[in-house]
């Protein structure tokens, strides 16, 4: 499996909402950092992302463009929550020697209006 194929996965296990499968890709000592919060180690991350599932009834991830380096993903995202929230999101994520999510960086961009 590829950091790409991981990257897609973990973009699907988000949008599917499901918080096993997402804490199950991540390294223990995993960062997450968005532009509303900033916390280190999977309790957090996971306490993190299920507070997210938790506000939202769905949510549809559209990846737009998809850049691989040696270990890191970056993507260009169409979030769309509760079918009508959209958001434009960059998600940078970072994988250890054994495909684990180390980093998990969002920033917020601006749609076409």
């Amino acid at each position: 499996m590829t950091h790409r194929d991981r990257f897609l996965a973990y973009l699907r296990a988000y949008e599917a909402m499901d918080i096993e499968r997402v804490a199950g890709m991540l390294a223990d000592d995993v960062s997450l950092r968005d532009w509303k919060i900033a916390v280190r180690g999977k309790a957090a991350a996971v306490a993190e992302t299920r507070a997210n599932f938790a506000a939202s009834k769905s949510i549809a991830i559209e990846p737009l463009r998809l850049y691989e380096g040696d270990a890191s993903v970056a993507g260009e995202l169409r979030i769309v929550v509760d079918d009508h929230i959209e958001l434009f999101v960059v998600d940078v994520l970072d994988f250890d020697p054994q495909g684990r999510i180390v980093a998990i960086r969002a920033f917020l961009g601006r749609g076409y209006d």
